[in-house]
């Protein structure tokens, strides 16, 4: 592993700056999901099926419209993007904390559409900075600073929401997303590198196709596995009676995830990404054998997780090789829609395994399926076909 690309990443004008703009722009967006759920549940008096509805529906919405506004923002640009999402986020957030349900479960859904997606957008503005050669560590540095975010918003949405109230936390978080994203249309960053602003548009069936596809779907089965792992440690926790054991196992999670994404970061040369997400089934498989104790369990948590960040850096590298630049917004877009796709499979599935069986079954169920999906995206990588029109 090599510091030095990362100290060479970092000396490039913008990219520090960028970093924490972005990381601080997502924080809001992270901790969203956790204060509406917390919202439904402490603020409108419902259960936990119906928060769980709401969430779903959001889920769906997002995952809609993040090609959408990426293919906006590639062809209107990044601040009409912005402006639109920005009116959106700001009329949802100010009016949301009043709603009765059955109108937060709709509006949810149409707000979702044209969330800011600050996620891909990250990754878009880090490719367009720094050169090709460096991609690999700055995307992976994008990963790391998107697992700090997923420490902190959920963490800052409970802590608002039960030591102030529920609607102070929805209106805080309103407030920053708007805040950050007029930030992010006065600095105007990049999107596309300087020698490839001019590019012209190219269609859709041009280059989304068995390659692309394939990258698509291991992105999604990173979270798949991810999504079956948490599900079944909180399983295992509260079959121990450990419940309060849970956040830490979570942080535990996100470090080997962090420790891994730094690692791969700096190398130069790198597994493909097929097996990258078939290596993270593999090690997930076992994982329930460990569960009679968490510290046990803690430790058998970090060889998947070390791979978690890897493998969707490699999943947004390959991205910026086989999508065009014009399209790269809609491309980034579809990569978010499959991330948010395999974390709403990845818990229901492994959550129906372990109602039937137990928690070991349920890690085991998460990393057979990220297995599976490791070898469909072998088959589609190797047959490049036009696959969408």
């Amino acid at each position: 592993m090599n510091v030095a690309n990362y100290l060479s990443v970092l000396r490039i004008p913008r990219v520090p700056s960028m970093l924490i703009v972005v990381l601080l722009a997502r924080i809001p967006s992270t901790a969203a999901g956790m204060t509406i759920t917390m919202h439904v549940l402490l603020g409108l008096h419902r259960g936990y099926g119906e928060a769980g509805l709401v969430g779903a529906l959001s889920t769906i919405g997002i995952a809609l419209g993040s090609p959408l506004m990426g293919r906006l923002q590639d062809r209107r640009g990044l601040r009409v993007m912005l402006v639109v999402s920005m009116v959106s986020e700001g009329v949802f957030w100010s009016v949301a904390p009043v709603l009765p349900y059955q109108v937060l479960l709709v509006t949810c859904f149409v707000t979702g559409i044209t969330v800011m997606p600050v996620m891909q957008l990250g990754r878009q503005i880090l490719t367009a900075l720094v050169p090709e050669s460096s991609r690999r560590t700055a995307l992976a540095m994008d990963s790391m600073a998107v697992e700090v975010a997923f420490m902190a918003g959920p963490a800052l949405g409970v802590l608002l929401t039960t030591q102030v109230s529920s609607r102070a936390a929805m209106w805080s978080i309103g407030a920053a997303m708007v805040l950050f994203g007029g930030l992010l249309w006065l600095v105007d960053p990049p999107v596309r590198g300087a020698a490839e602003s001019s590019g012209a548009p190219v269609a859709r069936r041009e280059w989304l196709d068995g390659r692309l596809v394939g990258v698509l779907i291991s992105a999604g089965g990173a979270v798949f596995v991810l999504a079956g792992v948490e599900v079944s440690v909180v399983a295992q926790m509260r079959a121990l009676g450990l419940t309060s054991w849970t956040g830490a196992l979570v942080i535990v999670m996100c470090v080997a995830s962090l420790a891994g994404g730094f690692v791969y970061g700096g190398l130069s040369r790198v597994p493909p990404l097929w097996a990258l997400m078939g290596c993270m089934g593999v090690l997930a498989v076992p994982v329930g054998l460990f569960g009679w104790s968490p510290w046990v369990l803690g430790v058998a948590l970090v060889p998947t997780n070390l791979l978690c960040a890897p493998t969707i850096t490699s999943t947004g590298e390959a991205i910026t090789r086989f999508a065009p630049a014009s399209a790269r917004g809609e491309a980034m877009g579809l990569q978010g829609s499959a991330l948010t796709l395999g974390a709403a499979l990845g818990q229901p599935l492994t959550g129906f395994v372990i109602d039937h069986s137990s928690p070991a079954w349920g890690f085991a169920s998460a990393g057979l399926g990220a297995v599976l999906i490791s070898l469909v995206a072998l088959v589609l990588g190797r047959r490049p076909a036009r696959a969408i029109v």
